[in-house]
């Protein structure tokens, strides 16, 4: 039992019609900045994961997602130095539009076989083996 804040944070993976995953790369400036990470954010008060998503992938890429294109699939649970972080993870694989960074992320496609090669936040790490199992 901890007496740190929990964080909710939503994910996607987004997969192409070639099986590829889509991360991102955070910007400088923020934390973490140079890991690769799956495209999402912070659930805000009041807001389902599902709009969260929905929202901030309007936000950071510039695609329409529904609710209805978002399946669940797993969530990771980790405990960082000052909260813990609770974030489902959806799996996406149909959307509108070419996903366009508006952050200053770096995007890149990438096999699920070779998501283990980019340096990753501690939290996404046992979310790649899983996406490789699926894919």
């Amino acid at each position: 039992m901890t007496d740190l804040p929990t964080v909710l944070v939503v994910a996607v993976a987004l997969i192409d019609d070639d099986n590829r995953v889509l991360i991102a790369q955070r910007p400088e400036g923020k934390s973490m900045a140079g890991l690769w990470e799956f495209p999402g954010g912070k659930v805000e008060e009041g807001e389902t994961p599902e709009a969260a998503l929905i929202r901030e992938l309007k936000e950071e890429l510039t695609i329409d997602v529904t609710e209805a294109c978002l399946a669940p699939f797993t969530f990771a649970s980790h405990t960082y130095e000052k909260f813990h972080l609770l974030m489902p993870l959806y799996v996406c694989r149909r959307w509108d539009g070419t996903p366009r960074p508006t952050e200053g992320q770096v995007l890149k496609w990438v096999r699920a076989a070779r998501l283990g090669d980019y340096d990753m936040p501690p939290a996404d790490v046992p979310l790649v083996s899983m996406l490789r199992d699926l894919l």
